[in-house]
Formats: structure tokens, sequence, C-alpha cells
């Protein structure tokens, strides 16, 4: 009789067969996904190929801010609206976005461009795309646009430039929340020695002390001075108060060779002159 097949082959023999199998197993065995191993460190994303319709896009974008600085730079301010200057204002404050559908938003909210720029910044944060920044940026301007008209009526006799005077006051004080007093105080000249804020209150009441107004214009050797102050509501009209607070103002200044040129009344709407309605 033969030899009967053994039940445990040579270890040679496993090396010829169980090991060239097990050799190509491995080699074609589907890839593992290593999240399974390591649960806690997720896989890094794979970067998002860019859609070749993107390129369009950008270009209409880029081509939009060109397009109106070309026009501001060629025909100036009058060829743009509002929210256009709005917008190229906020190219530069909010870079890589769409910043018309922002000024529009914000010209909706508060009017025109001296609204949205004489708007508190807590105000013009709940505008949509407006963080702090950019509403101090804003206001920036704002201060900005104020000093360089206030820094005209220090150069000139302020009665001779009576549309300054205006022009100021309404940038400075038109889109207050609350009432604001101002005081310009002149020398002999009529030349502006000094403008302060001398009180600020209610949304439709500012206390005025007519003693602490000569008081104050004494110091600063005023000879004249020309009073202001604002209506959040818009409506410049003067009240029976306003009224009565200027004349005692007037009468307690006179006989100290104080003169009360005229008491302004600013609003969004406009603004009243006492002098001009007859009241003094």
């Amino acid at each position: 009789m033969g030899k009967p097949p053994s039940l445990f082959p040579a270890d040679d023999e496993d090396d010829e067969t169980v090991a060239p199998d097990r050799e190509e197993a491995e080699e074609y065995a589907a890839p593992v996904d290593e999240r399974s191993f390591f649960a806690e460190q997720p896989a890094k994303p794979r970067p998002l190929q860019k859609s070749s319709a993107a390129a369009p896009e950008e270009a209409h974008y880029i081509g939009h801010r060109d397009r109106l600085r070309t026009r501001f730079r060629e025909s100036g301010e009058a060829a743009l609206a509002d929210y256009e200057l709005l917008e190229l204002l906020l190219f530069r404050l909010i870079p890589r976005r769409d910043t018309k559908p922002i000024a529009k938003a914000l010209i909706g909210r508060f009017g025109t461009l001296a609204g949205v720029l004489g708007a508190p910044p807590a105000l013009l944060q709940e505008v949509k795309g407006i963080g702090e920044t950019v509403a101090l940026d804003l206001k920036l301007i704002a201060t900005t646009a104020q000093r360089m008209l206030k820094s005209e009526l220090k150069e000139r006799h302020v009665l001779s430039s009576w549309s300054s005077v205006i022009d100021y006051c309404h940038a400075a004080m038109a889109y207050e929340t609350t009432e604001q007093f101002r005081i310009l105080f002149l020398d002999k000249r009529n030349a502006l020695i000094a403008d302060e804020v001398q009180g600020r209150g209610t949304i439709d009441h500012t206390p005025v002390y007519p003693r602490e107004v000569v008081k104050r214009a004494l110091e600063l050797s005023a000879t004249a001075i020309i009073l202001v102050h604002n209506h959040p509501s818009g409506d410049p009209t003067p009240s029976r108060a306003d009224i009565d607070m200027t004349r005692t103002i007037i009468d307690t200044a006179k006989p100290l060779g104080i003169t009360v040129h005229d008491h302004i009344i600013i609003g969004r709407q406009g603004h009243a002159s006492f002098r001009g309605l007859r009241l003094i």
C-alpha cells in the first residue's frame, strides 16, 4: 500500500500554497477607512474644487466695483445715488463681499446718506452686515465731515457765512436721538471763539440755565452768541418753551453787553431761525 496522505502538510508545502494566497488577498483587499480606527480624529476633508461657474461671477463682482469707481472719477458725486456713494465707502470697510445690499438696507433704514452717517453706532449694527468696527468707521467719516465744516467756520466771519453755519449745525445735530443744546461763542468781529455743547437731555427736552450760558460767555470774552438746539422729532418748529427760554437768555445777556444773534432749531426736515421768524 502506498503511503497515506498526511493530515498535516509539511512546512515547505505550506509556504508554497498558503503564503501566495495571503499575499494575493492583501494585494487586492478593499481600502480601509482609517476613521474606524481613529474616531476621535476626523479625516481631513478634501479641498473643494472651485466650480467653473464661479469665475464669471467673480469677474462680474469685480467689474461692478470698477464701474462705480469709474463713474465717480469721471462724473463726480452727481452721477451716483446715495446708496452707490455709500457702497463705494463700504468697499474699503467690508472687503471681499457684495456691499450693494448692505448699502441699500442702510438707506432703507435711515432714509438718506446723511441719516446713515448721523445714526448712532448701536442702531447701525442692527442692519445685517454691519458690525461694531464698520459702525465706528462710518461714525469716523461723519466726524471728519463735521470737523471740516467747523474748520471753515473758524476761518470766516460767522454772520457773513450763514449757510456754512447751518450746514455745520445740521451735520452735527440733525440726527441726534436726544435733544442737544449748543452755543457758538463769537468775538467782536463775529469770528468763532468756541463751539460747545452746554447740555444734553431727553428725546423732547434739554434743561437750559440762562445764567450759566451768560457766565460761560463772559469766561470766553465772547461779545455775541448763537444758540442752537435740535428737535429729534425732525420738525424744527419752535415750541412755546423754546421761545420763553430764548427771551430769558436775551434779557440776562443784554445788560452785560452780550448779543444773542439768533436761536436756530435743527431738524431732519430743515431748520428754523428765530430771527428769520421775527421771534427775536
